[in-house]
């Protein structure tokens, strides 16, 4: 892309290209004028992560209710059955959409071919090898770079919410590009930024996943719930010097099994489905029995193995996960896999209703920076990257209000300068909170809380976000007014600006992810507390989260 193209106003801008942002930009009118923003490129997202596959009812043995059914047990309690109803209703018409657009799944004879996967009653996930979330993403790129109505606006940070000052509307957005800051202008703004896994040290997340769209919409006053939720993964790769990788759930569903050191299947004595149990038991079975039986429980691992699995059935199924093994020296054919719980996927978010809208007119999310009602407490399998297309699908009726002024000028752009000693102290600093904040919220509010070590985190964070606020580089973006554009002169601006963004966005998600672990005092799906083991009917509420204001809201039974 050439320097300087980007208009200046857009009918649509969706923000965020995984899998959500994608199949958004394709569902939505052909006739609108749509932005795709993206932090990195256009295939760098968490759903290119995802192994496992995707949930539908499509076998003569399954049905949507019995899909329901095992979303709603998952859950805990806290999805709405309705929201639930409507995404396995819809989940066989858009799984055809897929392969449509040409998503290749297995295939088993001439049919889909499914496996099953933890707390799933039947076999009813699709896949493509352990790379299904690639293909999906990389079939839906390759749809959107051939659509002319869709601009792809790549290695670019969305910085703020542009909302009228007098009806609070969305109407456009505050972008770092090309090295400047700009304003843009847009009918309607679409969040589709993923999950924010990176405030955790131990994540499957990759680097991106900040909790961007979370942190943008709490700035502007949208309604956030469920932030307490996190689901841990249980089997992510624990070898030094290798990223976190995610072994999927599906290898346990194919037959492998968890042991430890004794090569026990110790997860039995946690929950009767043992390694097949939900992911936050399995996740806490884990740290549990890492607490009793090593010495240094935060570095140490158990072990998946995957010996019980035919080995024609581990290369056809597990290529991928063959290969990265391979890479760090495991030969799963011969030897078990060392692996820990990680930071996985992120149950709370803004909270949406069926058609996307949020609480601020003009402003809609779609997939994990969501709460729309499906997960409730815990996540099921597979039900993820279902969620985006889904709800991905719903925005292709939207219909913009036809008195919204696009027109506005542009005054003249201003210039902003940072010295070296500046750049290098801000730089450092920020450095430093970057890899600090990740930790003190693992060991906070990771697989288990308690109330003493969640407050004085709390407090740990609210002196950064002080301290924070004081650097020169926050204190003049926060005193920007939108539409003045900043012309960023220093070589080193996009650098220090991400790094600013991404600290002052974790920053914030670790606050309220803090905080909404201290408020709710009971155990439940992904969030459980030392000091509250247990679930409690009081608490079979969401958390609501507006501004500074956290209340209880009710389930919708209907």
């Amino acid at each position: 892309m050439t320097k300087n193209t980007l208009q200046n106003k857009f009918d649509v801008l969706v923000v965020g290209a995984g899998a959500a942002g994608l199949y958004t930009a394709l569902c939505l009118p052909q006739d609108l004028q749509v932005g795709l923003i993206t932090k990195e490129t256009i295939s760098l997202s968490a759903s290119e992560w995802a192994q496992g596959g995707i949930a539908a009812a499509v076998s003569p043995e399954d049905s949507p209710q019995l899909h329901v059914e095992d979303t709603l047990r998952a859950g805990a309690g806290l999805c709405e059955p309705s929201i639930v109803k409507f995404l396995a209703e819809q989940a066989p018409e858009r799984i055809q959409s897929l392969v449509d657009l040409g998503v290749a799944f297995d295939r088993s004879g001439a049919e889909l071919a499914l496996t099953l996967e933890a707390a799933h009653s039947r076999h009813r996930v699709l896949h493509a090898a352990d790379t299904t979330g690639s293909r999906v993403v990389t079939t839906l790129s390759a749809q959107v770079l051939q659509r002319q109505n869709i601009k792809i606006i790549q290695q670019t940070l969305a910085l703020d919410l542009w909302l009228h000052p007098e009806t609070g509307r969305t109407q456009g957005i505050g972008l770092f590009y090309q090295g400047k800051i700009r304003w843009i202008r847009a009918g309607a703004i679409i969040l589709a930024t993923g999950g924010g896994g990176q405030v955790f040290a131990q994540t499957t997340n990759p680097a991106i996943s900040t909790g961007d769209g979370v942190a943008m919409g709490w700035k502007a006053g949208a309604i956030l719930r469920d932030l307490e939720f996190m689901q841990f993964h249980p089997t992510a790769l624990t070898k030094a010097g290798a990223d976190r990788f995610l072994i999927s759930e599906a290898v346990r569903g194919e037959g492998a099994h968890l042991i430890d050191n004794q090569g026990r299947r110790f997860a039995f004595d946690y929950h009767p489905s043992g390694e097949l149990a939900p992911r936050d038991i399995v996740s806490r079975a884990i740290f549990t029995h890492l607490q009793k039986t090593e010495d240094d429980p935060s570095s140490a691992n158990v072990w998946l193995d995957m010996r019980p699995i035919a080995p024609e059935k581990i290369r056809h199924r597990f290529p991928n996960i063959v290969k990265v093994c391979q890479q760090w020296g495991i030969n799963v054919f011969l030897e078990p896999v060392p692996v820990a719980p990680a930071a996985h996927y992120w149950m709370g978010g803004i909270q949406t209703d069926l058609m996307n809208r949020t609480n601020i007119p003009g402003l809609y999310a779609v997939g994990e920076t969501t709460s729309t009602g499906v997960h409730g407490a815990n996540r099921l399998a597979s039900n993820s990257l279902l969620e985006c297309i889904v709800f991905g699908a719903q925005m292709s009726r939207l219909k913009l209000e036809e008195d919204i002024n696009f027109e506005i000028d542009y005054p003249s752009e201003e210039i902003f300068e940072i010295n070296s000693l500046d750049y290098g102290e801000e730089f450092k600093y920020l450095q430093e909170l970057r890899s600090e904040i990740p930790r003190l919220v693992w060991q906070s509010a990771g697989i288990c809380r308690e109330q003493s070590s969640l407050d004085e985190a709390i407090s740990n964070i609210e002196s950064w976000l002080q301290e924070f606020a004081k650097l020169k580089l926050s204190k003049f973006i926060t005193s920007l007014e939108p539409p003045k554009s900043v012309n960023f002169e220093s070589n080193n601006a996009p650098k220090l600006l991400l790094l600013w963004v991404q600290v002052r966005n974790l920053l914030d998600i670790g606050y309220l992810i803090l905080k909404s672990a201290a408020y709710r005092t009971e155990s439940r799906g992904g969030h459980y507390r030392v000091d509250y083991p247990e679930s409690k009917p009081e608490w079979q509420f969401h958390t609501l989260i507006q501004n500074n204001d956290w209340r209880k809201q009710a389930v919708n039974r209907d």
